[in-house]
């Protein structure tokens, strides 16, 4: 048997070293592992049913990451238990960049806030890609509400405390949380009165039961349009595209944005490699234009996280404004 002296020699002779033996391994099955990836068809879990901007975000990914990585790339919508369901499934799938997930922060830095039964832990089960779009959010009032403005709003609600009815489709969701950090931040007090979707809040806004609501612009432009619905502010951070009169809430209430995302997600385990190779071939993605002419029809833009770790450090931050927010509102789910 050659000692491991003798075995020294041997390599220094021929240019090689014992260390440098046990590091050609390593390196020769990351590169086996990029090259091997996508080994088969990939799948995209979207915690919604079809239709709608969520849906249609994750099935124009889908389409153009499978021109690109030359495998299929399935949609598959798994809606049920708030998107538990969904988010658990990437958790405990194979960590290899083949099961993708899109959600949201309601459901990956809201919702975390608000149960302590998940089977799943965002931080520990999942590692980030990329945000995809931001989806700002509109202040809006019934026509028959009489302040016009924010300054206004706030200086009538703060004459009549809890008499200004706001609506919101899901308790301790976006449009609920946002209203109660404007009620937090402006130093006023308005009731919640929650809805089981958009369709009936409106219709109780349009009828003036309700005054205000927090929503998407697509789905009530239409009223916005005839004057039955009237928009009072945007939370985004700066004014915006074809609502550039609007102004944003942050020009009354300094640093206030409610711009909620869509983000892409790989089991936390998923090697680098990987990850680095769905991020570039996403980001390439959102920066096509007909990427950004597509979104403009759902009321989404384009956004992208310039490394991965960027996603995962804004998720950080915003889980602690919004544990703010519920410990001083005392929100919890039914």
């Amino acid at each position: 048997m050659m000692s491991i002296g003798f075995a020294r020699i041997v390599f220094a002779l021929i240019g090689l070293s014992m260390d440098g033996i046990g590091g050609v391994a390593p390196a020769a099955h990351a590169q086996s592992t990029t090259a091997a990836f996508p080994a088969r068809p990939l799948r995209l879990l979207v915690p919604f049913p079809p239709g709608g901007p969520t849906d249609f975000v994750g099935r124009h990914m889908a389409a153009r990451l499978q021109g690109s990585m030359g495998q299929p790339v399935v949609v598959d919508n798994r809606s049920g238990g708030g998107g538990v369901i969904a988010i658990d499934l990437a958790a405990r799938a194979q960590p290899d960049g083949h099961t993708l997930l899109l959600a949201t922060p309601g459901q990956l830095v809201i919702l975390p806030l608000l149960s302590k039964t998940l089977p799943f832990d965002t931080h520990r089960d999942l590692r980030p890609i990329t945000k995809l779009v931001d989806t700002p959010q509109i202040l809006l009032a019934s026509a028959k509400f009489a302040p016009s403005t924010l300054p206004e709003l706030i200086e009538y609600a703060k004459q009549r405390p809890e008499q200004v009815l706001y609506a919101s489709v899901q308790t301790g969701g976006t449009g609920h949380l946002g209203m109660e950090l404007l009620s937090q931040v402006a130093g006023i007090r308005m009731v919640h009165v929650p809805y089981k979707g958009t369709v009936p809040a409106v219709a109780d806004m349009l009828a003036g039961r309700v005054s205000l609501m927090f929503s998407s612009l697509p789905s009530v432009q239409g009223h916005v349009q005839a004057g039955r619905l009237k928009l009072i502010a945007t939370g985004a951070p700066q004014r915006t595209g074809a609502i550039r009169e609007v102004p944003t809430i942050a020009e009354t209430l300094r640093g206030f944005e409610l711009v909620p995302w869509y983000g892409l997600f790989v089991p936390r385990p998923t090697p680098g490699s990987v990850v680095g190779r769905l991020h570039s071939e996403a980001v390439r993605i959102l920066q096509a234009p007909d990427t950004a002419q597509a979104f403009a029809a759902q009321g989404v833009d384009p956004a992208w996280s310039e490394r991965p770790e960027s996603l995962e450090q804004l998720m950080r931050v915003e889980s602690a404004r919004w544990r703010k927010v519920i410990s001083t509102s005392g929100i919890g789910l039914e």
